[in-house]
């Protein structure tokens, strides 16, 4: 009963995860591709080609966090935009670093773990199964 439970409150806590991430990288990707001059980022003026390729990232690590799991269609494919998700996360910490903005990569270390998170979770601990 009690670990039906923690597994009940372990698959809410992941679609929160996942929900949160998806809304943020969709915001994020609207931003990049639609309104790129409103970025306060000196990093989007110096570099508009970057900020589209991460625009285009975006959108597809937010629709992929959460379409494959709601829809039960293919649901591994929300591990892999998870996996996906690390490696930018990793991306962005490494070109802030590079460009001197280490203290900016707090943001950037939270969706890190986060997609952490959901990767072990959908894999391990709470896989949702497709569609039969």
């Amino acid at each position: 009963m009690i670990n039906q439970k923690n597994s009940k409150v372990l698959n809410i806590t992941l679609w929160i995860f996942q929900i949160l991430l998806a809304v943020t990288f969709i915001w994020a990707s609207a931003m990049k591709l639609f309104q790129p001059n409103k970025l306060p980022w000196l990093w989007t003026k110096e570099n508009p080609e970057l900020v589209t390729s991460t625009g285009i990232l975006d959108v597809l690590a937010g629709f992929g966090l959460i379409l494959p799991s709601l829809l039960r269609i293919q649901p591994k494919m929300t591990i892999y935009a998870a996996y996906g998700t690390i490696a930018l996360m990793i991306s962005a910490s490494i070109f802030h670093i590079m460009r001197g903005e280490g203290n900016q990569i707090g943001f950037n270390i939270f969706v890190l773990l986060s997609a952490i998170f959901i990767a072990w979770g959908r894999l391990k601990k709470a896989p949702i199964e497709p569609k039969k």
